[in-house]
Formats: C-alpha cells, sequence, structure tokens
C-alpha cells in the first residue's frame, strides 16, 4: 500500500469517510414498503420548492442579486421586508431541496446586503450613512431587525462552516456583548439592553420621529402611514422584544462552540427570569435604564412601546415576541424545562382572566392603568400577542406536557398536526403537504401575473405574498417540528425530534428518493416512517436526534422486530430500493450542547 504521503487530498478523504463510516451504527432495512401518497407529496414538494426559486429569481432578481425594489426604511417596508418573504429558502435546502436553492438564497442575500448598504437615507439619522452598517441594521427595533436576520440564522442549518458566515455572526453577536465600541448595546452591569432600538450603531437613547418609525413619505403612499407613531417616542430601556437579540449568540455558539455566547445568552435570559418571576410570572413591558421595572414609565410594568398599553395607534402588543427565543435558547442550552414555565405562567396569568361570551373563550391581550383589557376569542385573531396560538403550540412541544396539549388544541380553530400527532392519519400527512404544493402554485402565479413595476406597490414590497417555497409542513412532518417562523413569530431556533442527512452527498436534507413521516411523539420516543422511493437503487439517510444534535438516540426498534443500541446523537438507516420501515426510537433528551456541525464532523 502507498504511503498516506503519496495519496492525493481525494484519496485521502475517501480513506477517511470509510474509516468513519465502518464504526458508524447503520441499521439495515430491506423490507418492500410500496412507495406511499404521503412519500411521493413529499418528494414533489422538495422539488417543486426549487422549480419557485427560479421563478421568483427570473422575476424579481437582477443581474447583480438585488432585488427589484426600492429601497425604504421602516416598518412598513424597509429592509427586513425585502427578504423576510425569502427567509424559508435555507430551510428548504436543509429538508434535503435541490441546490439551487441554496445558491439562488445566497445570491439575493448578498445582493441585498450590498442593495441596502448603498442606500441611505437622508431623514433618518441612524440611516444617514447607508440602511445597513456593517452589514446589519444601524439601530432598530427586533421586530423587525429579527425578521429580516430570519434566513441569515437559517443558513446555519445549510453551511454552518462557511468562514464568511461564521466572521458575520461573530461581527453581529458581538453587537451585544459590547465587543464594538461604536455599539455599546449591552449594559453588563444591570443586564439589561439599553434602548427598543439597538443595532450596529448602538442603543437609541433619543425620542424618534415618526419619520426615524416608518422613514419619509412614499409618493402615493397612505398618508395615514406614520401616524401611529406620533406617541412612540419614549423607546429608553430593555424590552421583551430585544430578547429576540439572542438568537445570534445562540447561532454563533452553536457555530463556534465558543462559550463567551452562551455564558451571555444565559446571563441575560436569566435577568429576563427572575424580573418576571418577581413581576408575577407577567413578563414586563419596560426595564429602566436603572435596571428597575417600568423604570422609564413611572413604574409601571406595562409601559413600554409594543408593551403591554402600546402608545402607538397600531395597538401592538409584541410581550410574546422575543421571550419564546430567549427562554427557547437557554433551553436548548441547558435542558432546564424552568425556562418553559416562565411562558407557560405567562399564558396561566391571561387564562386566569378569562370570561364565556356566546360559549366563546376570551382572554385579554393588554393590561393598563385600570387592570386587563381587550378581550378576544382563544381560537380567533387578536392585533396584540398575535403570536399566543403558536406560542402555545411550542410548549406543549418542548415540554410535552399533556396539560399543554390540551391548551393549544383548544386554541385551534380545526384539527390540525398537533391532532395528527396523536392519530397518525397519514390523511392528514397527504393533505398537508398536498397544500404545500398549493402554496407554491399560487405564489407561481401570482409570478406569473405581476405587472407591477420596480417602485410599486407603495406602502409594500412587490412580492411580500409571492414566495414560492412552502417549508411549514415538510418541516412538521419529516422533523417533528413546529415552524420556527420569522414573521409574526419567531424565528425560534429548530426546536425538532429529528433531523436528516445525506451520508454520502455530505450534505443535510433527506437523500433522493427518501421520504420521512414522524408519526408520533412521547417524551421518551419518536416514531419515525422512513422510505426509499426508488425501486432500484439503495439509499443511506443519517438520522440525528434534535435539529442541533441535542438529544441522545437509546434504542432503535423497527416494527419487523429488528433492533439496534445506539447511546448517540445520530444513526444511519441503509435502505434497500423500494424498501421501508417504521422505527421506534428511545431518546435521552438534552444530553448534548446543540452544535451546527453536520453528525459526521463530530
Amino acid at each position: 500500500m502507498p504511503s498516506p504521503r503519496r495519496l492525493s487530498l481525494a484519496a485521502l478523504a475517501l480513506l477517511a469517510s470509510a474509516a468513519v463510516a465502518r464504526a458508524e451504527p447503520t441499521l439495515a432495512v430491506d423490507k418492500p414498503m410500496p412507495a406511499p401518497a404521503w412519500a411521493l407529496v413529499e418528494r414533489a414538494l422538495l422539488q417543486a420548492n426549487a422549480e419557485g426559486v427560479e421563478a421568483f429569481t427570473r422575476k424579481f432578481v437582477d443581474g447583480r442579486g438585488y432585488l427589484k425594489g426600492p429601497e425604504h426604511w421602516g416598518i412598513t417596508d424597509g429592509p427586513d421586508d425585502s427578504v423576510e418573504p425569502i427567509r424559508n429558502w435555507p430551510l428548504a435546502y436543509a429538508l434535503g431541496g435541490p441546490d439551487t436553492i441554496l445558491k439562488s438564497w445566497q445570491t439575493v442575500w448578498e445582493g441585498h446586503l450590498d442593495q441596502y448598504s448603498r442606500a441611505k437615507v437622508p431623514e433618518v439619522a441612524s440611516a444617514r450613512d447607508g440602511i445597513y452598517q456593517r452589514e446589519f441594521t444601524p439601530s432598530f427595533d427586533w421586530e423587525h431587525i429579527g425578521e429580516g436576520l430570519s434566513g441569515f440564522y437559517f443558513y446555519g442549518l445549510a453551511q454552518p462552516d462557511d468562514p464568511l458566515y461564521v466572521t458575520r455572526l461573530r461581527r453581529f453577536a458581538g453587537f451585544y456583548l459590547n465587543e464594538d465600541p461604536a455599539a455599546l448595546n449591552y449594559d453588563p452591569q444591570r443586564k439589561i439592553i439599553r434602548s427598543l432600538f439597538n443595532g450596529s450603531k448602538g442603543p437609541n437613547l433619543g425620542e424618534p420621529s415618526p419619520i426615524d418609525w416608518d422613514g419619509p413619505p412614499v409618493p402615493g403612499g397612505n398618508p395615514e402611514r406614520q401616524k401611529r407613531f406620533v406617541n412612540a417616542t419614549n423607546i429608553k430601556g430593555d424590552h421583551p422584544l430585544n430578547l429576540a437579540s439572542t438568537n445570534l449568540a445562540m447561532t454563533a455558539y452553536m457555530a463556534t462552540g465558543d462559550a463567551k455566547y452562551r455564558t451571555w445568552l444565559l446571563t441575560y435570559v436569566d435577568a429576563w427570569k427572575e424580573r418576571t418571576k418577581a413581576n408575577g410570572g407577567n413578563i414586563p413591558s419596560n426595564i429602566g435604564l436603572d435596571g428597575s421595572i417600568g423604570g422609564e414609565w413611572g413604574g409601571k410594568w406595562y409601559g413600554g412601546v409594543f408593551g403591554w398599553n402600546s402608545p402607538d395607534s397600531g395597538v401592538r402588543n409584541y410581550v410574546l415576541r422575543g421571550p419564546p427565543e430567549g427562554f427557547g435558547n437557554a433551553l436548548l442550552l441547558t435542558g432546564d424545562q424552568g425556562y418553559t414555565a416562565v411562558l407557560r405562567k405567562q399564558l396561566d396569568n391571561l387564562y386566569a382572566q378569562k370570561k364565556v361570551e356566546n360559549g366563546k373563550t376570551m382572554i385579554p391581550v393588554y393590561y393598563g392603568d385600570k387592570g386587563w383589557y381587550g378581550y378576544y376569542d382563544v381560537a380567533g385573531r387578536s392585533p396584540g400577542l398575535g403570536n399566543r396560538r403558536k406560542l402555545e403550540a411550542d410548549i406543549y412541544l418542548w415540554d410535552l406536557n399533556p396539560a399543554d396539549l390540551a391548551r393549544a388544541k383548544a386554541s385551534e380553530t380545526k384539527p390540525g398536526w398537533l391532532d395528527y400527532l396523536q392519530s397518525g392519519d397519514e390523511a392528514y400527512a397527504v393533505s398537508a403537504l398536498q397544500a404545500g404544493l398549493e402554496e407554491v402554485r399560487v405564489a407561481g402565479e401570482r409570478i406569473r401575473k405581476d405587472d407591477t413595476t420596480i417602485g410599486f406597490p407603495p406602502d409594500d414590497t412587490r412580492w411580500s405574498d409571492s414566495n414560492p417555497v412552502a417549508t411549514e409542513a415538510l418541516i412538521n412532518l419529516t422533523m417533528g417540528a413546529a415552524d420556527p417562523g420569522g414573521s409574526g413569530h419567531g424565528p425560534l431556533a429548530l426546536h425538532a425530534q429529528v433531523r436528516h442527512f445525506d451520508p454520502e452527498a455530505r450534505r443535510p436534507g433527506l437523500p433522493d428518493d427518501v421520504a420521512a413521516l414522524v408519526r408520533k411523539i412521547t417524551p421518551e420516543t419518536v416514531t419515525l416512517t422512513l422510505v426509499n422511493t426508488n425501486p432500484l437503487k439503495a439509499r443511506t439517510v443519517t438520522v440525528q436526534m434534535g435539529a442541533y444534535g441535542e438529544n441522545d438516540a437509546t434504542t432503535v426498534k423497527s416494527a419487523g422486530g429488528a433492533s439496534m443500541t445506539v447511546n448517540a446523537s445520530w444513526f444511519n438507516v441503509r435502505l434497500a430500493p423500494g424498501a421501508g420501515e417504521t422505527l421506534t426510537i428511545g431518546v435521552k433528551r438534552y444530553a448534548h450542547q446543540p452544535s451546527l456541525t453536520f453528525p459526521w464532523n463530530r
């Protein structure tokens, strides 16, 4: 045998890969399984997403990767709105979609960073030198910063070792660890982020005008656009929305393993946990610059823009946006369900005020000087706390407490994914995936019929309803995960039961021809069906426990009686041509620190 010194790099890689493969726990499945309807629709949706991306980019992206729309600042149609509609493209790739999806997202992401860095808004002090500065929002609120960053976070599931990605993660997270002297957003003594407006230029401790909120008037735009924010001038102090910034430290930690990000995140989240406990379980919507609850609002815990009693005429109570990210991240890092309990207690407090009117359960979504007000149907929609129902599902999936399931299901208007997890009815899986295909079709039709010019419609982005990529059903059914959101809720970290990889192509997602269906979740097990829809070629799939390898598979048992002891965060399944099997996987939850590193690189 030749000396290893004489082997090519490619040959060395093959040898290393083979050595790893010999030690990998692998379950062989050769039981024939005619491809179920859900499997065929699943594979069709993965492919349709790629074709949808191609249609979108042809219509709305130019040769530089710039989006064909005006560069505005503000809540209505700012930089976050440009890439928010396509936030799930990296997820579509990470689920097993074709490489073209990720390449297109990279083109648009890089293009929009340059596009909005070059665009300047003289009327807005923080944006005079660019809507983005150092490739980041200079100073704004985390509802909008977070929405714009959604796809960036999800890209870590696709290419976590991209050097430029890691560089940006460190820079962006550094804005909140006070590593950049121009962005001292965080007060380490009081453990607060110092303003509702923060970013790469640091906290804004002034009084923003309506133009600072929503940019200069847009020709042909709604004249009411800026009136919502006439009274929204006191933004000093911390706000629950700022907990969304923990996604930066969380993603940086999972990409680098650098403990400083974990330490900062837990320190900041724990401070919010203690404040909420001291406030009777109600999450305060303002923390003063002195660290006191309600410190900038006369001691009123419910004060603050976007708070329980927001002064803006939009009546936006965003108190449940930010805490799910922060407390969910802390749960992934520690396995401590005490973080879930903070969110559960807040919901308990709301339900303690319930009324029943005409057979409908009503709960408040606001709190003011006279107490709770603004009652809405728990199964309906409300302008404040609009993501409550999604949070109820998240809480159940994090802790798998039956009481949480009962509350989440009571808020559903029709049988959905949570019901499916109890019944295992394949008809639901088929209909949910078909609905995804219909999403792609409808968006594709909008793209074909779109006749707007670059500058119109005003008060919107041209493509806001034209994302031809559907991922929610795929996330639910293949991973056993709630959609991590990114618009109206989240983006959250991906709290998943399983995640799939292609060990031969060395990429994330289901291998070609393979389909997966999570049928049931219990505190101790996950039931998963895998099938190879190709009748002529064998396929191997790597099953990872948790989105970030945070869980262990203890054992794997097939419906046919085969079993395997694993005691690791991942294992392989070798599927013969046309073969499939239902597996019951024993789970030890939160056994490892979460990581973006692919299984074979650990």
